[in-house]
């Protein structure tokens, strides 16, 4: 009698490595562009063009790539679902919170998300939490911590509420990990375009509330090629990307992204505007790459002996 084979452990290998980095160029250089647009905008109708335009940008590819949205009323539900958890109310929380507390500081709260998405995985999900694995992750927040230096913690303590808001966006985003499991078989195209589909409809109301579009003012052009790299770039590719990336290697492993984002930022900071690199930040750099090899693991288990096969 033939024992029933397990389905293959999500492990990050080479390809998935490579496109986790190349996720945090996409998503650092959202810092940059989101600069050049809320000078312009309110963030609010920022994050509608955003999602409006890269959704329609993605149902575009769907329809040249020949397949199709008609995917089921449950996975629509999953698609809405996780535009809730993954863009609105995280895009909320952090945009509120960003108002009151310093750019630095958010990023090192947005850079818990690792723990909770471990956490949540650990406790609803199939992704056990090894010590090496949490050992990894406080590694690797620690190293933003110090890229992001003394003055981002200094706030540490004061605007509460704002520091809160920035935690509770980044238990969302684990717990959208836990919703994308259900897009393991579903094309990342179909899952990227449905969920940003889904975000763009609840926005609306919420823009036209807030920040009714005749408002508005034209953007200059400069702004206006912001906003469609900010689309088109940092979110239609970015989360062609994620899906892919998260049906590979599962959710935990995804929201390693966000240690690495303010690296890219940073660096994307000295080659673009000549920004400073100080000594911090490339300690902050190695204890990041600590973190990530320890939650990889194949370095800790260089040397150590296989297991002898089983007849």
């Amino acid at each position: 009698m033939t024992q029933p084979t397990s389905a293959p452990a999500l492990r990050m290998g080479p390809l998935e490595w490579l496109l986790l980095i190349i996720l945090s160029v996409l998503w650092g250089g959202s810092f940059f562009f989101n600069k050049l647009t809320v000078a312009e905008w309110p963030p609010f109708a920022v994050v509608q063009v955003r999602v409006g335009l890269a959704a329609l940008a993605l149902l575009l590819v769907v329809r040249i790539a020949g397949q199709s949205m008609a995917v089921g009323r449950e996975l629509w539900l999953a698609f809405f679902g996780m535009g809730i958890l993954n863009n609105l109310i995280p895009f909320s929380l952090f945009l509120w919170g960003q108002q009151q507390i310093a750019s630095g500081l958010a990023s090192i709260l947005n850079a818990t998300t690792p723990i909770f998405a471990v956490l949540v995985m650990h406790c609803f999900g199939n992704e056990k939490a090894t010590g090496l694995k949490l050992g990894g992750v406080l590694a690797g927040l620690v190293g933003v911590a110090i890229l992001m230096g003394p003055d981002a913690l200094s706030g540490l303590g004061s605007n509460l509420a704002a520091q809160i808001a920035c935690i509770l966006a980044a238990v969302s985003y684990a717990f959208s990990g836990l919703l994308g499991r259900r897009f393991r078989g579903v094309s990342p195209l179909v899952a990227a375009t449905g969920q940003l589909s889904a975000s763009t409809v609840m926005m609306i109301p919420i823009v036209f509330v807030m920040h009714p579009p005749w408002t508005l003012p034209v953007p200059s052009q400069t702004a206006f090629l912001a906003l469609v790299g900010l689309a088109l770039i940092s979110t239609a590719l970015a989360y062609l990307l994620f899906f892919r990336i998260m049906r590979a290697a599962g959710p935990s492993n995804v929201m390693l992204v966000t240690f690495l984002i303010p690296v890219s930022a940073i660096l994307l900071g000295s080659g673009l505007l000549g920004e400073d690199l100080l000594p911090r930040h490339f300690a902050g750099m190695a204890a990041i790459f600590v973190g990530l090899a320890l939650i990889d693991g194949r370095i800790v288990r260089i040397g150590q002996p296989r297991p002898a096969p089983t007849a």
